[in-house]
């Protein structure tokens, strides 16, 4: 686990819908991503990503964001092992919301869609 690259959520930028050739795959559960979610990511909850791997860019820098790292760093390995290799968000939604970066709420995603139900929350 150790040699799964991380980078701080400081480092990121708020928002990935404009952010070309890379890609923040959020991967947890419905209910998280509903109670607030990064602007742009991807999500795919972590028991889906094998029959799901093919909706991600794997040419794009590939970052991976949960709770708090645990999740992120099974799917990095996970994915490792099928030739992926991506970045952990230290901390995940944890350290985002504790560096008081932005969240969207709702069911929305954001990656293929702009529209609707979700609100912008601190």
């Amino acid at each position: 686990m150790g040699d799964i690259p991380q980078v701080p959520a400081t480092e990121l930028p708020d928002d990935f819908t404009d952010e070309p050739g890379r890609v923040l795959l959020d991967v947890r559960e419905d209910d998280e991503w509903n109670a607030g979610h990064v602007r742009g990511a991807l999500h795919i909850p972590l028991g889906e990503i094998p029959a799901r791997l093919d909706e991600i860019d794997l040419d794009s820098e590939l970052l991976v964001i949960c709770h708090s790292s645990g999740r992120s760093m099974r799917v990095l390995q996970y994915l490792e092992q099928v030739g992926v290799d991506g970045s952990c968000v230290r901390g995940g939604m944890l350290a985002w919301l504790e560096n008081e970066k932005p969240v969207q709420t709702g069911s929305g995603d954001s990656r293929s869609s702009d529209a609707g139900s979700s609100g912008d929350a601190k």
